[in-house]
């Protein structure tokens, strides 16, 4: 079987936007709410662990029950604003792709591997930031997104994957997930994807021991990459479609 297809994550994996994009979003739309709190570095990279922004805020009020306790009404709300901050902040073209995603994306279509994506966030975040980075039709490049509430259940439950998989119509064992989190690489893994993972400033550290490789970043050719574990750990790589399918391939005989 060849590989067909690689199925990226979106936050923190496409663009690094969780720390100064999301979180700036979420404390805008609280000071616009006349809320009384605001998220700093350490405690949104806390609440990160669970998928999905309203599902977070969720968390959070649940962990403070000194702090205003807001409806799901009101959360779905106040998130629709978020989403508009993020909106902004993405058009402005304030942040970039990470290194190395535009070449992979690039490669694999030069290659004629399917592409798609597989979040937690909404589709208007999908869409702003592929807009932004990659062009007024970078959406067309993908297969399929799958996105948001199109699901019932988030990551790490695998619904996402297993969305994009029906709906590419191929099998888990000729795809590649691109994860940057545990609860990412979970998800993957439960719809029987093999799962490569570039982890962030947020994720550094989580349990990573079942993916098929851990990166700083996928890599370019005048700044590599560092395989932080797996197959080869501390080599420097600049990722390519040749490479995935090598790595792919070691999937196959286990």
């Amino acid at each position: 079987m060849p590989l067909r297809a690689l199925i990226f994550d979106v936050d923190g994996t496409l663009a690094d936007t969780e720390r100064d994009a999301h979180r700036v979003a979420f404390n805008r739309a609280f000071a616009a709410a006349g809320l009384p709190f605001s998220w700093d570095v350490p405690t949104y990279g806390h609440y990160l662990k669970v998928t999905g922004g309203k599902e977070r805020l969720r968390a959070y009020l649940n962990a403070h029950p000194h702090l205003p306790q807001l409806s799901d009404a009101d959360i779905v709300a106040i998130h629709r604003q978020k989403t508009d901050h993020y909106v902004e902040m993405i058009n402005a073209g304030l942040l970039p792709l990470r290194p190395g995603v535009a070449r992979l994306l690039d490669a694999a279509q030069a290659h004629g591997l399917l592409l798609a994506i597989a979040t937690t966030t909404t589709p208007a975040n999908v869409e702003a930031l592929l807009r932004s980075t990659l062009g007024v039709e970078a959406a067309q490049r993908f297969h399929t997104i799958g996105a948001g509430d199109i699901v019932p259940r988030k990551k790490p439950a695998p619904d996402i994957y297993a969305y994009v998989l029906r709906e590419m119509g191929l099998p888990a064992t000729e795809c590649l997930a691109i994860e940057d989190s545990a609860n990412g690489l979970q998800s993957a893994q439960g719809a029987g994807l093999a799962t490569i993972v570039t982890q962030t400033e947020y994720t550094a550290g989580q349990d990573f021991s079942a993916a098929l490789r851990v990166l700083d970043h996928l890599g370019e050719v005048a700044a590599p990459a560092h395989v932080l574990q797996g197959n080869g750990s501390g080599e420097e790589v600049v990722v390519d479609i040749p490479g995935l399918h090598r790595w792919w391939e070691e999937t196959q005989h286990t």
